[in-house]
C-alpha cells in the first residue's frame, strides 16, 4: 500500500502506516538529491528518514486517540471517563477488603495505629486505636492495605505485625467482605450503555441502570413479575424484585423509589420507608441482598512437565477459575462445562496443550464430592452469589 494522506470515511478515520510514511519519504528525497543516492538501512539518511516517519506516525496515532475518545464504543482511560459524564456517570474507583476481626488481651490495652496480617501474607489496618476491653476481647473492623479483591477466609487473619504489651491474638471468625479493583473500560462501558436505556426506553430498564449507576453497588439482579399471580420464584404478582450487592439500605431504596413504576410493589426483605418530599407520603420499599454460596472445586491434573508444566501453571489454574466464578453476576449459572473452558485458557495452545484435566467437580459444600455437578441459576437460588471460593488441584 503506498502512502495516502489521512481520511475519515464509514469506518472511522485512516491513517497511513509508519512504512508508508517512510517509503513516500524516501522517495521524495531521491527525487531532490537522485535516484541513485544510497538510502539502504546503514546510511544516515536513511536513519534520519526513518526518525522523522516514526515522529509523524506518533503524531498520527494522538490523532487517532482524540477522534477514538469522541464515542464511548472507542473511548478509553480518562476519555471515556469524559464520554460518560455525559450520562451522568463515572467510573467506579477501587475499593479495599474489610473483615471483622476479634482482637484479644489483657484488659484496659490500648493498641495504637495496629496491623494484623493474614496466610497469604497481606496486612490489615485496624482502626486508629483499639482499647480492649473487659473480658479480653473485642470485635472491629481491619481494613487490606492492599486495594481490589483480597479475600480472607475464616481464621486466616491471625497474626500480629506491631505486637503491642498486653495485645495476645488476633483471629476472624467470618471471611472478609472483598473490595473491588477499580472499574475496567469493558465494564464502564457495559453500564454507559445501560445508563441510556434510563429516559428511552421502560421504567424496569430505567431502574436497572439507575440501580447500576450507583457507585458502591457491586453487583444486582432486577426481575419483574407483571402477572396477576406468583412467578415460579414466588415473587408476588405485579411486582419488581431488586436484589443489591452494596451500596447503603437507605440509598438503594431511594434509587428504586424515584425508578419504580406507578402502583409496582417492590419485593424482598430489606424495608426502607421512603419519604415522598413533595407530599409527605411514606411508601415501604424493599429489596433483597444476595445470599452468599461457598463453592468447593476440585480438579486432578495430568501435568506434562516435558511440554512446561510447572507448580507455576497450577497456580494460574486456580486463579483463572476463581477469576472467571468471581466475575459472576448475582443469579447467573455456574457450569462444569465453564469451569473445564476456564482452566484450559490457561495453556498456550489448545492444540497442544501442556495439561489434561482427568477430574474436575464442583460443590456448593465446605469439602470436595467428586462428581458433583451444579447450576446455581436464578430459578434455583434467585438471591445467589458465590461468597468464599476454593480451588483443589492435586496434580497426577
Amino acid at each position: 500500500m503506498s502512502y495516502i494522506a489521512p481520511y475519515v470515511d464509514s469506518s472511522g478515520l485512516v491513517n497511513p502506516t509508519y512504512e508508508d510514511i517512510k517509503e513516500d519519504l524516501i522517495e521524495y528525497f531521491k527525487t531532490f538529491y537522485g535516484q541513485d543516492c544510497y538510502l539502504e538501512i546503514d546510511s544516515a539518511d536513511y536513519q534520519y528518514l526513518s526518525i522523522v516517519a516514526l515522529r509523524m506516525y506518533d503524531a498520527l496515532n494522538s490523532v487517532q486517540l482524540a477522534y477514538n475518545n469522541r464515542g464511548p464504543s472507542t473511548a478509553i482511560g480518562s476519555g471515556l471517563d469524559q464520554i460518560v459524564k455525559m450520562n451522568g456517570i463515572a467510573r467506579k474507583s477501587a475499593t479495599y477488603s474489610t473483615c471483622i476481626v476479634t482482637i484479644t488481651g489483657t484488659t484496659g490495652t490500648i493498641i495504637t495505629d495496629g496491623i494484623v496480617s493474614d496466610a497469604s501474607g497481606y496486612k490489615w489496618d485496624l482502626p486508629s486505636t483499639v482499647t480492649i476491653p473487659e473480658g479480653g476481647a473485642i470485635d472491629v473492623t481491619a481494613t487490606c492495605q492492599t486495594v481490589g479483591a483480597i479475600s480472607a477466609l475464616s481464621g486466616d487473619i491471625s497474626l500480629i505485625t506491631t505486637p503491642t504489651a498486653g495485645w495476645t491474638g488476633v483471629t476472624n471468625a467470618a471471611a472478609a467482605t472483598t473490595g473491588e479493583p477499580v472499574e475496567t473500560d469493558s465494564q464502564l462501558r457495559a453500564r454507559q450503555a445501560l445508563s441510556t436505556t434510563a429516559p428511552s426506553q421502560t421504567l424496569l430498564t430505567g431502574t436497572i441502570s439507575a440501580i447500576a449507576a450507583m457507585e458502591d453497588v457491586t453487583r444486582y439482579n432486577v426481575v419483574e413479575n407483571y402477572t396477576n399471580y406468583d412467578d415460579a420464584d414466588g415473587n408476588p404478582p405485579h411486582s419488581i424484585t431488586c436484589v443489591v450487592e452494596g451500596g447503603d439500605d437507605d440509598d438503594v431504596a431511594q434509587t428504586i423509589w424515584e425508578n419504580r413504576g406507578l402502583g409496582c410493589y417492590t419485593n424482598g426483605d430489606v424495608e426502607v420507608e421512603v419519604v415522598d418530599p413533595i407530599t409527605d407520603i411514606v411508601t415501604t420499599i424493599r429489596f433483597y441482598r444476595p445470599i452468599y454460596i461457598d463453592i468447593y472445586v476440585t480438579l486432578w491434573i495430568d501435568g506434562f512437565s516435558s511440554k512446561g508444566y510447572t507448580s507455576v501453571t497450577t497456580l494460574a489454574i486456580q486463579q483463572a477459575i476463581v477469576d472467571y466464578l468471581n466475575a459472576l453476576q448475582i443469579g447467573a449459572d455456574v457450569t462444569i462445562s465453564a469451569l473445564y473452558a476456564a482452566a484450559m485458557a490457561v495453556t498456550d495452545d489448545i492444540h497442544d496443550p501442556i495439561f489434561s484435566i482427568s477430574l474436575l467437580s464442583a460443590a456448593k459444600v465446605s469439602s470436595p464430592q467428586e462428581g458433583y455437578d451444579i447450576v446455581l441459576g436464578f430459578n434455583e437460588v434467585a438471591r445467589g452469589v458465590l461468597g468464599n471460593i476454593t480451588v483443589e488441584v492435586t496434580t497426577i
